[in-house]
């Protein structure tokens, strides 16, 4: 299986940038993706259980590799909502898998959004990790409008290792991330 060009590129370009911008010592301290985590909440699941399925099968779709169901951690009366119902779906990617998602993210997904001016700059936790959310699952090439009975969105997770916000700002942005403005 030949290497994602998003993995090629950071290991030929992207490590030199990071390592001239930071002036880090070692190629260990330069910042690296460890892991993307899809997830989807279906709040419509408490009523309906087959809603969870369908979650599950487009993520699946959509990353190739197979969405588990996420279940509820504690009771919620007003929600109608049980511990241990169904009430979403995630999906963990890694290695190889998670450079062709992000390749495909950025290049065919995110330019399909309706008045696309890049991704907020604002999702980054103070630990290195960003997340931001997608309102419609359409966007992705692999699934069918015709088959979707109902538009829902989800949150996409970047893990990585750099210390700052700063430095996993520039990461992903060398990545290729289209952010809508500029951070730092």
């Amino acid at each position: 299986m030949a290497t994602p060009r998003l993995k090629e590129k950071y290991l030929n370009e992207v490590v030199a940038q990071l390592q001239d911008k930071f002036q880090y010592k070692s190629v260990m301290q330069v910042p690296r993706l460890t892991k993307i985590v899809i997830n989807k909440g279906i709040g419509a699941a408490v009523a309906d259980k087959k809603l969870v399925d369908v979650g599950v099968d487009e993520l699946t779709q959509i990353t190739g590799q197979k969405a588990v169901a996420t279940v509820a951690k504690k009771a919620v009366s007003n929600f109608k909502l049980r511990e241990g119902m169904p009430i979403g779906a995630k999906v963990t990617l890694r290695g190889d898998r998670m450079f062709e998602f992000l390749d495909r993210l950025t290049a065919v997904a995110l330019p399909r959004v309706r008045d696309f001016k890049g991704i907020n700059d604002k999702g980054f936790d103070g630990r290195g990790n960003y997340t931001f959310g997608i309102k419609e699952q359409i966007i992705f090439p692999e699934i069918s409008i015709d088959k979707v009975t109902r538009i829902s969105g989800m949150d996409i997770t970047f893990v990585t290792t750099a210390g700052s916000d700063n430095e996993s700002y520039e990461l992903l942005k060398a990545l290729g991330m289209p952010f809508a403005s500029s951070k730092k």
